[in-house]
């Protein structure tokens, strides 16, 4: 039986803080190890129908790129679903979510960023 193996190495500093995070996936065109700033991984426990989550982000990681990292992730996300269930109706509102929330983000850097 086929086999892909994910390689995820998490380097850390002194007070347990992601300082480089790097991934490396066997069935990749990519022949080098991967360099990330955020990751974050879910697995379903079909036992107790929890989430399981691994999210980590290195001190590089600015809020801008955060919101952008979660803006696509959340339009992913409509999209897996929308392939998953066929619940097209579902999936836009996601979508419409992620739009609102990268509109929101933008309008509060914006303000932030104004003089006086």
């Amino acid at each position: 039986m086929p086999k892909s193996t994910i390689t995820i190495d998490v380097e850390l500093g002194d007070d347990k803080v992601p300082q480089h995070i790097s991934w490396k996936a066997s069935d990749s065109t990519a022949d080098a190890t991967q360099r990330a700033k955020a990751m974050m991984i879910s697995f379903w426990d079909p036992a107790d129908k929890t989430a399981l989550r691994i999210d980590l982000w290195t001190k590089e990681m600015m809020v801008d790129e955060m919101a952008d990292f979660f803006y696509q992730t959340f339009m992913t996300m409509a999209d897996t679903y929308s392939r998953a269930t066929k619940q097209t109706e579902l999936s836009e509102d996601m979508k419409s979510f992620a739009k609102s929330f990268y509109t929101k983000f933008r309008d509060s850097q914006m303000q932030t960023n104004k003089l006086g």
